[in-house]
């Protein structure tokens, strides 16, 4: 991310060497808003660096999902009140769409779990709280479009319901490259997040998992 202007910007949390060991066990990754078509005006330099983003962020999925950890989309339906996820996924990964290629990368897989929110936060008249509760998660890693807004508020109101919070600052972008930073600061400060980078999380398997072979 940018440094401000006239001044060297101090490293952000978890941009040194140190990784970040995140239990798999009770650990879900919210994709916030990821299956999007990015289609306004103005979108170019958005879906520029959203297709930047869309790699660290499948890697991180992988990852993820290697280690067990369940994969939650939560997704507006961009007013589409007669659609689904499959239309969804099929209107954002069309070529016309502005964002298809973001949507491509991201693809869900049928391991995957769906959450459709009519709003900014994804726990907001939505049935991300008793999906939550079944998997037994105590903490969530966020990340997703934008991060100023939807990832924000749904990380926020993950706070207020006691998870803990990850947030990796290169699996996230927002409209202007300031107001992700400023996202960031408020995740990391008011939230107590963690936002180290997506290459320092490592993902711990349970004991009897990591000594199976």
């Amino acid at each position: 991310m940018a440094a401000g202007r006239g001044r060297r910007r101090a490293p952000r949390a978890g941009e040194g060497a140190r990784l970040v060991s995140v239990p798999a066990a009770g650990t879900a990754l919210l994709l916030i808003d990821v299956i999007n078509d990015l289609a306004f005006e103005g979108s170019a330099p958005l879906v520029a660096r959203a297709e930047a983003m869309a790699g660290a962020l499948a890697r991180l999925k992988q990852r993820a999902t290697h280690a067990g950890v369940p994969v939650i989309y939560i997704n507006d339906n961009f007013g589409r009140w007669r659609s689904d996820f499959r239309r969804t996924v099929a209107h954002c990964t069309a070529s016309s769409s502005p964002g298809h290629r973001v949507s491509a990368r991201l693809r869900p897989t049928g391991r995957d779990y769906f959450v459709l929110k009519p709003k900014h936060s994804g726990f907001f008249d939505t049935t991300l709280d008793t999906l939550l509760e079944a998997l037994r998660i105590r903490r969530v890693v966020v990340a997703g479009i934008a991060g100023n807004i939807c990832v924000l508020f749904t990380a926020n109101d993950a706070y207020m319901r006691g998870y803990r919070i990850f947030a990796p600052a290169d699996c996230s972008v927002s409209n202007t490259v300031a107001d992700n930073e400023h996202a960031f600061r408020q995740i990391e400060t008011v939230l107590k997040g963690n936002v180290a980078a997506s290459t320092r999380l490592r993902f711990r398997a349970p004991a009897r998992v990591r000594g199976r072979r």
